[in-house]
């Protein structure tokens, strides 16, 4: 059967690529287009932490004043998701995301001039609503490009965003000559779009008031940045006007008949397997540098690179996704994650007092947290439609475990010191996705009503053909006997016919065989007796034939 064409159209932003050589080529021009974005999207996020002090210095704050801008863009992330699914399914894919990547270099060109903290948290806010957008959208228009082939794509433009989030401590190093290498090591890098390097209060007291040339080299930052996503923005509007406005109405009811029984619940359940996984990630590679540290007793140094560990782990283990998703199916991949996040855990909460586990632990959780979201996303889309209001909702549960987990440790841990609270909780969420997941693929698996008609219909079908194959031997049957019975009347006729002959021969006198044969019967004017193979009379001339 041939491919359904995607439709580019105001439903969803389906893409009409076609087949062949263009359709081929326009799709991959879809993803290349993605990617720079999500690679925008991870510089745009990851630039606050390596600039955070410029930009209290530029408003006038301590750093530990303005920490209400994290919680504007994370406010703002939420917003632009929801809305975004919104108008996702109402307008063109290519032109919201046009549109959303034009306020996003809006807001980078205008945060280094920014002077007041107010203006600096709205402009936060729309980065953010912007970014939450492109979370969604991008997803979306991913899995329409590329349906059921969607796997190796969705992992590469995950992994687009952390290659982003790893170049832009790098970035503004340069920008600013080095200046500020001390700072670059409270980057976090995390798979979302929602991402908050919220830097301690002591250490937020203690840093010192970056000097005016550093005010004025961090500013190239955001423009190289906001350059870019502008380019990317063009590009985007060129993919607009490549696509159509008309809307499939046929293609979009086929696309509701292939709604999940039970939809609703499977996206509820991968709104929490989603938020404790992106907890996890980013409780665990927020505060390992400080277990390391305070419970392992290990050197600054080396808790760093401790920490590095987790993350190269995970970035190495998304780009390797990118080809095993094109052999691998997604429930394998989410299989294997967590069967390794499970183990890795495990011993992290109950072996970390081993360095050996520690380290291998930590390299083995953070490999195991690279392929989860991109291929849950590819996953669920092979059972049931994922829309843009859908997709709002897996995003705006990780952005939730985002913000929340951490906090919740970082309160517990607190109130707890000699407890390894991130240890217990990276178990405690390992085994919540563990149990969850059975769950999903057990409601994703569940036959649809019209599926149970077809085949109570084809049971029905099986059942009257075979009923009427029994009626046809029965009727063949009867019909066997009729002729039976049939055959045997006339042999008794026949026998009875041939005595009442012979007895009227002896009763004639004075006739002879001969002459009676030339006498014609009685029984002629009633017709001639019934034939039967092998036994029944002959007629020769009209004439019966006694001597048979």
């Amino acid at each position: 059967p041939e491919e359904a064409e995607p439709e580019a159209g105001a439903a969803g932003g389906r893409w009409r690529c076609g087949r062949g050589a263009d359709g081929a080529a326009l799709r991959w021009c879809i993803s290349g287009v993605l990617c720079a974005s999500f690679l925008g999207l991870g510089l745009s996020i990851a630039i606050l932490g390596p600039t955070f002090p410029n930009l209290a210095a530029n408003v006038g704050k301590n750093v530990s004043d303005i920490y209400y801008i994290f919680v504007g863009r994370s406010l703002g992330s939420l917003a632009g998701s929801v809305v975004g699914g919104v108008l996702f399914d109402c307008m063109n894919a290519a032109l919201l995301l046009a549109l959303s990547m034009l306020g996003t270099a809006a807001g980078l060109y205008g945060i280094p001039w920014c002077r007041e903290s107010l203006l600096l948290t709205v402009l936060m806010s729309v980065i953010g609503g912007s970014m939450g957008v492109l979370d969604t959208g991008g997803n979306v228009m991913l899995l329409n490009t590329w349906g059921s082939e969607a796997g190796p794509h969705m992992q590469a433009l995950h992994f687009s965003f952390a290659a982003g989030a790893f170049l832009a401590p790098i970035l503004a190093s340069v920008s600013s000559g080095g200046s500020q290498s001390e700072e670059l090591a409270g980057v976090e890098k995390t798979n979302q779009s929602v991402l908050k390097s919220v830097p301690t209060a002591s250490a937020a007291s203690t840093t010192p008031a970056p000097k005016d040339q550093d005010d004025a080299d961090f500013l190239w930052s955001y423009i190289i940045i906001g350059t870019y996503i502008l380019l990317i923005s063009i590009l985007f509007f060129v993919l607009y006007s490549k696509s159509t406005s008309a809307k499939d109405k046929s293609k979009a009811s086929a696309q509701k008949g292939r709604l999940a029984k039970y939809h609703w619940h499977l996206i509820g359940l991968m709104f929490v397997f989603f938020l404790f996984y992106v907890g996890a990630e980013v409780t665990y590679g927020s505060y390992v540098f400080t277990y390391a540290v305070v419970f392992a007793e290990m050197t600054e140094s080396e808790a760093a690179a401790l920490n590095s560990v987790f993350w190269g782990a995970f970035a190495v283990c998304r780009g390797a996704a990118i080809f095993g998703a094109a052999f691998l199916a997604p429930v394998t991949l989410i299989l294997m994650s967590l069967v390794c996040s499970a183990a890795s855990s495990s011993a992290l909460a109950f072996f970390a007092h081993y360095r050996a586990s520690l380290w291998v632990g930590t390299a083995v959780y953070g490999a195991s947290m690279a392929t989860i979201f991109p291929s849950g996303i590819s996953w669920i889309e092979q059972y049931t439609v994922i829309e843009g209001k859908s997709a709002s909702l897996f995003v705006v549960g990780a952005a939730l475990g985002e913000m929340c987990i951490p906090v919740a440790v970082g309160y517990l841990q607190g109130r707890f010191h000699h407890i390894p609270i991130v240890m217990y909780t990276a178990f405690v969420t390992s085994v919540m996705t563990v149990l969850l997941f059975p769950v999903m693929y057990k409601l994703a698996n569940a036959p649809q009503e019209n599926d149970s008609k077809v085949v109570r219909e084809s049971e029905t079908r099986k059942a009257l053909l075979s009923n009427s194959r029994l009626t046809e031997d029965e009727e063949d049957e009867e019909e066997v006997r009729e002729w039976n019975d049939a055959d045997f009347e006339v042999v008794e006729m026949n026998d009875k016919l041939k005595n009442s002959l012979t007895d009227a021969s002896c009763r004639i006198p004075g006739d002879s065989p001969a002459e009676a044969s030339l006498q014609p019967h009685s029984d002629d004017t009633l017709g001639d007796p019934p034939v039967v193979a092998g036994g029944s009379p002959g007629r020769q001339n009209g004439n019966i034939d006694w001597e048979k």
